[in-house]
């Protein structure tokens, strides 16, 4: 435990925020709050402005420069009217900002280095009330503000930076990690970071934890936190159980054998087309890549459907007699975008800046690339007379010189007949392999797609070279 604690003290002194930062950040968002007043007096109706966020709570991890400012009007107010009161307010505190969506429109821009937020809410009495997702975010604030004293903010701190360190941190839907506020609440709820990774190496998924006691309903989730502030809602929802055993695995690997490396992320560097022909050479399996251009929406919309998109070519793929060994979706980005480490929209935190991707691959390893001529069919028993005579009778006349059959083999009729598709290109290639459950806005783009098989995959090494890296040289 002294050798743990000798490296948090460190990890401490590079990931807390130092005076001066807190100093400028807390200026800058005083500075943008009294501009935001400045401009709800000008409006016809009643608002108010509240920062929140892990800047607003001192739970930020050096670097980070987020500052979310929330206008909060009545809650009576219809959508239509908080939308352009909102943008009209954020245009004036960040004349050169952009507008985003979350759940409705908000003003994204920056200030003296700063990523700033406006979001408009809805001043309920009670996140059990919110009219919309962002509504709940300042409740959030104020039930972690409460709680939270100066340890445990550094706590907080060296969770986060911990799970950075591993990849598992950020709510949004490409990463589907753990979100800010659920850090937080967790070592809250464990009392540190110490003893939130000690709880975590022995847990047994499901777990739960509910802060308020509410016990209201029933997560079919691996992890379940109860929002102490919606009882109707669990913080961890997002949470994959890869992501959880992953945070697991390095809670263990943290306690046994303590090292500042865990609270450093990795940015692999891209894998080169040489290197990814060395890997096909070592493993002798086949890959393919169905490549097309990414529906222009944002990542939350984008992931979902690129992992529906490759679930149904897996399926497509393995029902043919391809077995995929293993698979994954890739798009040309940069690197992550949007909400990563937010827990409501609008709560947006770092962002490399990219535009997003424009190429989008599903990638998949196969054991088999190309089957007999002919495939097995098998019928119904014979004692099933019904089905067994309409199976025979189906096939008996049929003068498909490429059909054997049918005949008895135990107990069952049987035919081999020709195979649909002999090789992988030529499924991958055909109108089968867009009938398979794409996600919405993939389909029409796949439509033009470009399909490599073997080692003409190794071109893609310039586009997709991290996420190469990723899935030949996977950790845990």
């Amino acid at each position: 435990m002294d050798e743990l604690e000798a490296v948090l003290s460190r990890v401490r002194e590079r990931v807390l925020p130092e005076p001066d930062e807190r100093e400028r950040l807390r200026e800058t968002a005083a500075e943008l709050t009294e501009r935001a007043r400045e401009a709800i007096a000008d409006l016809p109706v009643e608002a108010d402005v509240v920062q929140v966020g892990s800047t607003a709570r001192g739970t930020w991890v050096a670097g980070d420069r987020d500052i979310d400012l929330f206008v909060r009007f009545d809650a009576d107010l219809d959508r239509a009217e908080l939308e352009e009161y909102g943008l009209e307010v954020g245009h004036a505190v960040l004349p050169d900002g952009h507008e985003e969506y979350a759940e409705h429109p908000y003003v994204k821009g920056s200030h003296e280095g700063f990523d700033v937020d406006l979001v408009p809410c809805h001043d309920v009495e009670r996140a059990a009330e919110l009219v919309s997702a962002v509504d709940r975010t300042p409740f959030h604030d104020a039930y972690l503000s409460a709680r939270l004293d100066d340890d445990l903010a550094a706590d907080v701190v060296l969770a986060k930076a911990f799970l950075k360190g591993i990849g598992a941190y950020g709510s949004d839907l490409r990463t589907e990690g753990f979100s800010g506020y659920l850090t937080e609440l967790l070592v809250l709820e464990l009392g540190g970071f110490v003893p939130l990774v000690e709880s975590a190496r022995s847990w047994h998924p499901p777990v739960e934890f509910d802060p308020e006691g509410h016990a209201e309903r029933t997560f079919d989730d691996p992890l379940v936190v109860v929002d102490p502030t919606d009882p109707t809602r669990n913080v961890a929802a997002v949470l994959s159980a890869t992501n959880l055993a992953r945070f697991q695995h390095y809670a263990r690997e943290l306690l046994a054998a303590p090292g500042e490396g865990f609270f450093e992320p990795e940015k692999p560097e891209p894998l080169s087309s040489a290197e990814v022909r060395d890997h096909l050479d070592r493993r002798e399996t086949t890959p393919v890549a169905v490549l097309f251009d990414a529906p222009d929406v944002v990542d939350d919309q984008l992931w979902p459907q690129l992992r529906r998109s490759l679930d149904g070519i897996v399926g497509g793929l393995n029902e043919h007699g391809f077995d995929v060994l293993r698979a994954t979706a890739m798009t040309d980005a940069a690197g992550a975008t949007g909400t990563a480490g937010a827990d409501d929209p609008g709560e947006t935190t770092e962002s490399d800046g990219s535009d997003g991707p424009t190429r989008a691959a599903l990638y998949a390893e196969l054991e088999v690339t190309e089957r007999p001529a002919v495939e097995r069919h098998d019928g119904p028993p014979v004692a099933v007379r019904k089905h067994a005579a309409s199976f025979y009778e189906s096939y008996v006349d049929d003068v498909d010189p490429d059909t054997y059959g049918p005949f008895i083999d135990g107990d069952r009729y049987v035919v081999e007949r020709e195979r649909e598709f002999a090789t992988v290109r030529e499924y991958l290639e055909s109108d089968a392999a867009s009938d398979v459950a794409l996600g919405a806005q993939v389909e029409p783009a796949f439509d033009d797609r470009d399909v490599l098989v073997g080692g003409a995959v190794a071109t893609l090494a310039p586009a997709f070279g991290r996420p190469l890296r990723e899935f030949y040289e996977p950790r845990p």
